[in-house]
C-alpha cells in the first residue's frame, strides 16, 4: 500500500478567527494556492488515490478538499478523529488496522508532529527515529507491505512545498 502523509496548508493565525478558536482556522489564500499546486504536480506525474482522510480542523479538512478535487479522486474525503492534533501515531495505525479492504493508496491530511512520527515509527520502529519536521503541504510517501505498530514501511519520497510552490 502506498500511504501519503500530507501536512495541511498554510492557515490563518487564530486570532482572526471569528470564534478565535485553533480548530476554526481557515487556509490562507497562499495555503490554498500550494495545495493546488501540489494536487497539480502529483496529477502530472500520475499519483492516484483511492481513498483520502484528514483531520477533522478547518485547516486540515480544507486542505484534504482541495486534494481530492485536485486528484479528481470519485470519493470526498473522510474525517478521522484519530487524525486529531492531539491524537497519536499509535491511534492513527489503529485505525489503519481496521480498514478493509485496504486501498491501493491513502493519503492522511493531518497535523505536525504526529505525522512526522507516524513517518518515523513506520519506518524505523522509533517515533524520533528519522528526525522529520514536516513543513506545511509538505508530503511524505510511504511504501508498506502490512500496517503494524512499528517498522513496517519504507520511505519513498518527501516533498518540501517550496519544490512545487509557484508564490
Amino acid at each position: 500500500m502506498k500511504l501519503y502523509l500530507l501536512r495541511h496548508a498554510e492557515a490563518e493565525d487564530f486570532r482572526e478567527t471569528a470564534s478565535g478558536s485553533d480548530a476554526e482556522r481557515a487556509l490562507t489564500p497562499k495555503g490554498r494556492r500550494r495545495v493546488r499546486c501540489l494536487a497539480h504536480a502529483l496529477r502530472q506525474r500520475k499519483v492516484e488515490c483511492d481513498l483520502l482522510w484528514t483531520s477533522p480542523l478547518t485547516r486540515a479538512l480544507q486542505t484534504a478538499e482541495l486534494m481530492a478535487r485536485g486528484l479528481r479522486m470519485a470519493r470526498p474525503p473522510v474525517v478521522v478523529d484519530c487524525l486529531a492534533p492531539d491524537r497519536t501515531a499509535r491511534e492513527v495505525v489503529a485505525e489503519l488496522q481496521g480498514l478493509r479492504p485496504l486501498p491501493d493508496a491513502l493519503m492522511l491530511v493531518g497535523h505536525e508532529p504526529m505525522l512526522s512520527r507516524l513517518a518515523a515509527w513506520l519506518c524505523t520502529g522509533d517515533p524520533e527515529g528519522l528526525g522529520l519536521d514536516l513543513k506545511k503541504c509538505g508530503l511524505i510517501r510511504l511504501d508498506l507491505d502490512k500496517i503494524q505498530a512499528g517498522r513496517c514501511a519504507t520511505l519513498e519520497w518527501l516533498i518540501a512545498p517550496r519544490w512545487f510552490a509557484m508564490d
